[in-house]
């Protein structure tokens, strides 16, 4: 698998060829916040970089879940060439997968092109069997389901996860920050960052950014004690309240209040009630100025030096790094296929850009 590390720029790269597989009630967001960065890179770079295909089971208009319908380009049989499949879901994903996707999904991957999938598409990879041992993202409305359904997918809260040649992202506008990621790693960040500007898209967030998930969508709505000590906890950062005193609010005991934990977060309530406060920590490391002791501080933490060390443990990186923006290498990028000459949504939109004052302002 070719990849090419930060700062390379390689010549003569052909356009990559990305098909996306629209299910119906997908979330048309979602569907945008994938295709448009791909488009702005081949205006903001002057180039032909991607070339998107909108695909359906059977090449018929589609309906979003907001009612709105897509003509797709091409039924998912008859495809133009392509390094990479995404799987756009929406609404009643369970019902909205059909057994034809599974078998062209499964097919592709055979074929060793990349799969990824926005919102809930993940439940058709997973459903064909094609994130068995892969971390992967999903919506957080569908988090439960799917790790009831498919134990064998590593399903998290990041925003987005990019796992050898499988990339997935949760909904709304987390897929822009997954592709502003893989553009930025094959194209330079300065194209990421352009992009970004564009779109008024303050931060590009990482992988290590979680989705804001209810707990009662973890939970079910069995947990009501534990809801609430979650919810003490979460209006309590700057001052932690003791542990005793958290189960004393709800009437159990400190014992109790353990095997909660332990039972339905898998850790113990310190360590959750901290993994809460370096959260927010570093939400503030990122998107306030607040010195470092200041952030410290409102989080509940004594003394800056063990603010640094639990930072350090939880992110891998010290809170002076995540401030400076150092992020981690060695994504995966999406692989080139030799160019098709067709006239593709790509092409039409590049020859529109050409009139924009932005057309080709950042080199590659």
């Amino acid at each position: 698998m070719s990849q090419f590390t930060q700062g390379a720029q390689p010549q003569n790269r052909v356009a990559q060829s990305i098909g996306f597989l629209l299910l119906d009630n997908f979330t048309l967001i979602s569907l945008a916040s994938a295709v448009e960065p791909l488009r702005m890179a081949n205006q903001l770079s002057g180039k032909e970089l991607y070339r998107w295909h909108t695909l359906t089971h059977d090449g018929l208009p589609v309906s979003a879940s907001d009612g709105l319908q897509i003509t797709p380009d091409a039924a998912m049989h008859n495809a133009p060439a392509l390094d990479a499949v995404i799987v756009c879901g929406g609404v009643d994903i369970q019902h909205s997968v059909r057994r034809e996707h599974v078998s062209w999904l499964q097919l592709q991957a055979r074929q060793g092109r990349q799969l990824g999938a926005v919102c809930t598409g993940s439940w058709a990879l997973a459903k064909a069997g094609l994130l068995d041992g892969y971390d992967c993202s999903v919506h957080w409305e569908c988090l439960a389901s799917m790790q009831e359904a498919f134990p064998r997918a590593a399903i998290t809260t990041r925003l987005f996860s990019i796992d050898r040649n499988r990339n997935t992202s949760s909904g709304g506008t987390a897929p822009m920050d997954m592709m502003l990621h893989l553009i930025g790693q094959q194209h330079g960040r300065e194209l990421a960052a352009g992009i970004s500007e564009m779109f008024i898209y303050e931060r590009i967030r990482n992988e290590q950014d979680h989705q804001r998930v209810p707990l009662k969508h973890m939970l079910g709505s069995n947990q009501p004690k534990l809801q609430e000590i979650v919810a003490l906890m979460e209006a309590n950062l700057e001052e932690p309240i003791d542990l005793d005193e958290l189960a004393c609010f709800v009437d159990i005991s400190r014992r109790q209040l353990e095997r909660l934990f332990q039972k339905y977060l898998h850790c113990s309530p310190s360590r959750y009630y901290l993994k809460l406060r370096l959260i927010r920590a570093r939400q503030l490391l990122k998107q306030t100025s607040m010195s470092i002791i200041e952030v410290a501080s409102v989080c509940g933490f004594v003394s800056t030096p063990h603010f640094s060390k639990c930072y350090r443990e939880y992110f891998g990186i010290p809170p002076r790094d995540e401030r400076a923006g150092q992020q981690g290498n060695n994504l995966v990028v999406l692989l080139p296929i030799p160019e098709q000459q067709v006239n593709s949504s790509a092409v039409l939109a590049l020859n529109r850009a050409q009139g924009e004052s932005t057309f080709a302002s950042v080199r590659i």
